[in-house]
């Protein structure tokens, strides 16, 4: 009902955060135009990642524990929320990671209206702002950094790198051996268009191939999420 499925059924696996990796591509975040410059030119994240990687619908309008096996309609409906605001600590996450604002109540108290919000483009916008703010305090479409054994793919696509565990040595050297991947980067290594590719496409929810939704991939508009507008 709420339009999270597919988010719900990455929850019940682990990932682990290449902390050196996204340090050096912060550096290369430029807030003005919401885009990675690179040797070749510039990429960025878009509505098609989010709904790809994520399962997330992209149009629309704007205490924990483990739900009775016997239980009503309104228990599992209170259960249902109290999920969804988890599922807010991973989209909408701040550097707490487990915390989320309060200004979610309302929304998920109107249950059957969640389904009919654009969570994708609400997720695009948080994570624009979130980069804006860390590449302020210091002014993988790259198939040569993926590691051995994550080739094949599965829906939603960012379930793949479930069990990846980066190294866990120190991360200054990481960093700068990133950094130096980066800026030997070619045009060629780059796959400017990754969805397009038939092991890809099988794999697609055939709901997130929708025209209503494909639409809206290219659109220059706003993306918001609640006082964040990028």
């Amino acid at each position: 009902m709420a339009g999270l499925y597919h988010l719900a059924r990455l929850n019940d696996r682990w990932f682990r955060l290449g902390e050196a990796l996204v340090s050096a591509f912060v550096e290369r975040w430029r807030p003005e135009t919401h885009t990675f410059h690179m040797p070749f030119g510039e990429c960025t994240i878009t509505l098609q990642d989010v709904a790809y990687q994520l399962g997330l619908p992209v149009d629309g309008s704007y205490t924990f524990g483990e739900c009775p096996k016997v239980a009503d309609d309104e228990t599992v409906r209170r259960y249902a929320r109290a999920y969804i605001m988890m599922l807010g600590t991973q989209l909408f996450a701040d550097k707490s990671g487990n915390r989320i604002h309060i200004r979610w109540l309302p929304y998920v108290a109107r249950l059957e209206e969640m389904g009919t919000y654009s969570w994708g483009s609400a997720a695009l916008a948080w994570l624009y702002r979130c980069m804006c703010r860390v590449a302020n305090r210091h002014v993988v479409k790259f198939p040569r950094f993926r590691p051995e054994g994550y080739e094949t793919f599965s829906w939603p696509l960012a379930s793949r790198w479930s069990g990846y565990n980066p190294s866990g040595s120190e991360k200054g050297p990481r960093v700068q051996m990133w950094r130096l991947r980066i800026d030997r980067l070619q045009d060629r290594e780059f796959i400017w268009m990754l969805y397009t590719t038939l092991d890809v496409l099988q794999d697609v929810h055939p709901e997130a191939l929708e025209p209503r939704h494909m639409a809206l991939w290219r659109y220059v508009t706003s993306l918001i999420y609640f006082a964040v507008t990028e």
